[in-house]
């Protein structure tokens, strides 16, 4: 594998490689606000446990058992949100490796770095559908 190391060829490859850095930033954003909101669901979750541990009342037992239903779905989704973009960023990172390798050597991976940009562009998409899913 030869290494290119005229630095034209360095600025070329590095502003090829950093296109897909401002999707992972999105990505980071994204993780951040979907922790945040995962958060709200255990504190909730937490407290309607709390409520129901210290009352008698069988009807907001009931309640409490529906909402706590809602809350391990709405759980479970952040949760498969923050996979796919946790997905999204490891592919993006190897659309990054794939693309600065194909212009400083010898190796031929811009169809390996296509496939991976648009499987976590697929996976980003997933994610902010889950996120918009009944949240």
């Amino acid at each position: 594998m030869n290494l290119a190391l005229d630095s034209s060829t360095i600025t070329h490859s590095i502003q090829l490689a950093v296109a897909p850095v401002f999707l992972l930033t999105a990505v980071a954003g994204m993780i951040g606000a979907v922790a945040g909101r995962l958060a709200r669901i255990i504190d909730r979750a937490r407290v309607v446990e709390d409520r129901a541990r210290h009352t008698d009342d069988a009807d907001f037992l009931e309640r409490a058992m529906l909402e706590l239903g809602y809350l391990r779905t709405r759980g479970r989704m952040a949760n498969g949100c923050i996979g796919l973009l946790t997905l999204c960023g490891f592919l993006i990172g190897v659309t990054i490796i794939l693309l600065f390798l194909g212009e400083t050597t010898s190796f031929r991976g811009h169809s390996w770095a296509l496939g991976s940009f648009l499987s976590g562009v697929l996976s980003f998409l997933m994610a902010l559908v889950l996120f918009l899913w009944r949240q």
